[in-house]
């Protein structure tokens, strides 16, 4: 294996990524856990998450693999948590030369001999059962510890589905839930991006009917569906990217057999009435209220 961990994907040309690096990101498919590594490393290198949590959780599993005199490289956007880092790091007992350059923030450190506060760190950013939920999640997971308002407007409209049928996005699996409490349901692929994810929706989701795929929806090879149901999303690294809820609405056409329905919800602003228009035979508003519309398509 190599000496070096990488989590997250820079831009090109942010920082220089020793050949060999082996990806350790959840929202890389394939890559490897990061929390279930146990050898010694010689370097790592994480563009950190900006929530606190997750980062921290990041960070306390870097340093807990690397050996003493190890190096670390983190950093981060200074508006999305960049500029936090240092702090961070110096709580690990951690000496830190920072810098910046390209709107981010570099925190270079060497792993000292004793660390502080990396148990607690870790503790705190693992998967665990949310009580307000009654699942299992973790940190780092889109709304990992609520029922995000888009989701939950489609929860309250949703009829019961039956057939062949798959969850884009899904998620820790609570829109799944809803899905399957109908019994003319035969099968369920629930698909998400976020290995954490898929990992607490295959604990929340114990049903033979239920098929737990950590992969991007957009490649999928799924055919013949009766029904595909989603929240798709339309933010990348932070940013509006309209693009992704259309590419989504594009692959959910490709799943459905001729006359399958899509159910799925979106915020008022974004324009999808043209991408629907093209891949579907009708689209219709089901729902529009508190900023969301809830849409019906039929193939």
């Amino acid at each position: 294996m190599s000496g070096v961990l990488l989590y997250g994907a820079p831009a090109p040309g942010l920082v220089d990524v020793p050949p060999g690096a082996v990806q350790v990101s959840p929202l890389i498919p394939g890559s490897q856990d990061l929390a279930g590594f146990d050898v010694n490393i010689d370097e790592g290198v994480v563009l950190a998450p900006a929530g606190t949590l997750e980062r921290d959780f990041v960070l306390a599993h870097t340093l807990r693999l690397l050996k003493p005199g190890g190096s670390l490289l983190a950093f981060g956007p200074k508006d999305k948590g960049g500029s936090r880092l240092k702090k961070a790091l110096e709580g690990f007992g951690c000496v830190v030369g920072e810098t910046a350059r390209r709107h981010h923030r570099f925190c270079q450190v060497v792993r000292p001999e004793a660390l502080r506060g990396v148990d607690e760190a870790i503790v705190a950013g693992a998967p665990r059962i949310v009580p307000q939920l009654g699942v299992w999640s973790q940190p780092g997971v889109f709304s990992w510890d609520r029922i995000d308002p888009g989701s939950a407007r489609l929860m309250a409209i949703l009829p019961p589905l039956a057939g062949r049928g798959a969850d884009l996005g899904c998620g820790v699996g609570l829109l799944a839930q809803q899905v399957l409490a109908s019994a003319e349901v035969s099968q369920l692929t629930c698909v998400d991006i976020d290995r954490r994810a898929t990992e607490c929706a295959r604990r929340n989701l114990d049903d033979p009917r239920v098929e737990v795929v950590w992969a991007d929806a957009r490649g999928l090879a799924l055919s013949a569906l009766d029904f595909v149901v989603m929240n798709p999303p339309f933010h990348d690294g932070g940013a509006e990217d309209r693009d992704l809820g259309v590419s989504f609405i594009r692959a959910a056409a490709g799943m459905l057999r001729k006359g399958g329905t899509c159910w799925l919800v979106a915020n008022r602003h974004l324009p999808y009435e043209a991408p629907l228009a093209a891949a579907f035979a009708k689209a219709e508003v089901r729902a529009d209220a508190g900023g969301y519309k809830i849409i019906e398509a039929r193939k």
